[in-house]
């Protein structure tokens, strides 16, 4: 419980923070994605985890969506589950079930009980949806971990 609440206020602070329109050119907010990531265990060049996510739109409604998300790179140690949150860009408005795809990009996180995480994506149809600059992440457990992420979201 404790952790959802953390994890809550850092996706919350984090929408606050952003401006309604991005100035870097990747669009217009068209709402927030927060995704529920299984526990697993790192095994040293990769990992591959289930993910279950909701996008609640900025005008209103919420769509469901379920994935994994996977790491090329260092990735060692065990974490418990994990929530996610990501500004959604996209080029204007998006249809529903538009945020179905894969999407790639950097990631680090490090844990030691508690831990934070950083992840730029890129992705989804044409390319043309972009997931936040900067997401956090938090979660529990021990483990360090930089490389490439892959979400893929169905």
């Amino acid at each position: 419980m404790k952790l959802k609440l953390a994890a809550l206020a850092l996706a919350a602070a984090t929408v606050v923070s952003m401006p309604a329109t991005a100035g870097n050119g990747h669009g217009v907010k068209v709402g927030v994605l927060r995704c529920h990531i299984d526990g697993g265990v790192g095994f040293i060049i990769g990992s591959s985890k289930n993910v279950d996510c909701v996008f609640k739109r900025s005008g209103g409604g919420r769509e469901h969506y379920r994935g994994s998300i996977g790491k090329l790179g260092i990735d060692v140690g065990v974490t418990g589950a994990t929530e996610l949150g990501w500004i959604v860009f996209a080029p204007g408005k998006v249809g529903r079930g538009a945020l179905k795809g894969s999407y790639t990009g950097a990631s680090a996180e490090a844990t030691v009980g508690i831990g934070l995480g950083a992840n730029v994506l890129i992705g989804g149809f044409k390319k043309g949806i972009n997931l936040q600059p900067l997401s956090l992440q938090a979660q529990q457990g021990l483990n360090v971990a930089a490389g490439v992420a892959s979400l893929h979201l169905r």
